[in-house]
């Protein structure tokens, strides 16, 4: 798959997740073998207003390229203007969300609204393509609910309108998260469109990555909510694709990146805001280790970095101990 100047040749990707895509958690996924990663999903009206969350998500790090940053919004001159402010941070890309469900956005004519309205998602799409050098990317969803699936048109009119590149949530709006992601549309919308076609939705393991690229065609997959708290995946997923064994991840590796992950929150944030933000990840980092409960329990009420530490590596330690017995 090639975007841009970018080419990838297993596109294995980390998907946008507003309040969990942030520069750490970004350059530790790429770490693990990411091969494109997206910022949160930045609001265009932020953007032009200088709002400072807005802005805070423009940063980015330069070992985490290529890196795409995603933008939405309603406004036609307001997404315009946003996505010049996007493109002078220095992604590799310029995103575009058609896809976000939630009612806060759609109500703004935003995200998934457009997919009410596919003109206008392509005249908003190529008024972007006009205003910025860098390629420009697109994320929507099948269509507005199930009886309205209109992906093969938008996919032409995208195309169209010269977005480089194609990602598909298979679901509708409607859906949310819920029920199964029909991933039978993307050979579909390949046989419809050149550009590259990204697959997302209930990719959750290694193995799902690869059935679906053996089953779709997609030209790359995107992984998202189960990522979180396991940046692990990319690299079992990488090496599933190669045909090899998966590296194990210790209890201690696992606890370890946890930290590590903490740290780069608490250097790009406020202490407080960034211990506080950082629970949502203690889960997935800590899923299937036994006896997590309680360091779950504990570490949630902790406010400092060192009482996190302390705890998790007692953790660690505990656990080498008992394999040793």
């Amino acid at each position: 798959m090639k975007i841009g100047h970018v080419d990838v040749h297993q596109g294995v990707l980390l998907a946008p997740m507003e309040d969990v895509t942030d520069l750490p958690f970004r350059v530790i996924c790429k770490r693990y073998g990411a091969d494109i990663v997206y910022t949160e999903f930045i609001s265009s009206d932020g953007l032009v207003r200088d709002a400072r969350r807005s802005m805070e998500k423009l940063r980015l790090a330069e070992e985490e390229h290529p890196v795409a940053i995603q933008i939405f919004g309603g406004d036609e001159d307001v997404m315009v203007e946003a996505a010049r402010r996007a493109e002078e941070s220095g992604p590799d890309f310029v995103d575009i969300n058609f896809g976000c469900w939630v009612k806060n956005v759609v109500v703004r004519n935003a995200g998934a609204a457009l997919l009410k309205d596919p003109p206008r998602m392509q005249k908003l799409t190529r008024s972007i393509v006009d205003a910025v050098k860098k390629p420009v990317t697109v994320k929507t969803r099948l269509g507005w609910s199930r009886d309205s699936i209109v992906i093969l048109d938008v996919a032409r009119m995208i195309e169209d309108a010269g977005a480089a590149a194609l990602t598909v949530h298979c679901r509708t709006r409607d859906m949310g998260h819920d029920g199964d992601a029909d991933w039978s549309w993307i050979p579909k919308i390949k046989q419809v469109v050149n550009i590259p076609v990204i697959l997302n939705g209930d990719v959750k393991t290694a193995d799902d990555v690869v059935r679906a690229f053996a089953e779709t065609g997609a030209d790359a997959v995107m992984i998202g909510r189960a990522a979180i708290g396991n940046p692990f995946v990319f690299r079992q997923a990488h090496a599933a694709l190669n045909g090899e064994s998966a590296v194990s991840t210790s209890p201690r590796e696992r606890i370890e990146t946890c930290l590590e992950h903490l740290r780069l929150e608490i250097a790009h944030k406020p202490l407080r805001r960034a211990v506080h933000e950082f629970r949502k990840h203690y889960g997935g980092y800590l899923k299937g280790l036994p006896h997590n409960s309680p360091v779950r329990q504990d570490v949630v009420r902790y406010e400092s970095y060192d009482e996190i530490a302390e705890r998790m590596l007692k953790y660690a330690d505990d656990l080498e101990s008992v394999v040793a017995e």
